[in-house]
């Protein structure tokens, strides 16, 4: 596996992994579905996430949506650049919209998640 290998989950969430840290946000898909994304809740560096928890928020103008953890760890780091420009999501969801960085407890879970192919298989039902 390379640096940098993106994977994907069934509820929507992006994961890069760059050496034990998981950078995540929300796919491409997910804030088309969305629509224009006007709030992101981050969580607080420090806080220890199980996969499957809910580790943020995300609020459109439709809906807020939940954001799953797609691995175990601790927020390393959040993307401040959200609270004043939360349409970053939108506008690069998997660049300059990120939203945290996960220090991963186990790389096992992210050998799990979907590859870009099966993620979109996926979308596309």
């Amino acid at each position: 596996m390379g640096a940098g290998e993106t994977r994907f989950t069934k509820t929507h969430e992006w994961v890069r992994a760059e050496g034990d840290v998981a950078v995540m946000g929300i796919t491409d898909y997910a804030q088309h579905e969305l629509g224009d994304i006007v709030f992101v809740e981050l969580p607080p560096v420090g806080k220890a996430v199980t996969v499957g928890d809910v580790v943020t928020t995300v609020e459109s103008v439709k809906s807020v949506s939940e954001v799953y953890a797609p691995v175990t760890g601790t927020v390393t780091e959040v993307n401040g650049e959200l609270e004043g420009s939360p349409g970053l999501v939108n506008s690069d969801p998997e660049g300059s919209g990120w939203i945290l960085k996960l220090r991963m407890a186990d790389r096992s879970a992210f050998l799990k998640l979907l590859d870009r192919g099966a993620y979109d298989k996926e979308t596309a039902k």
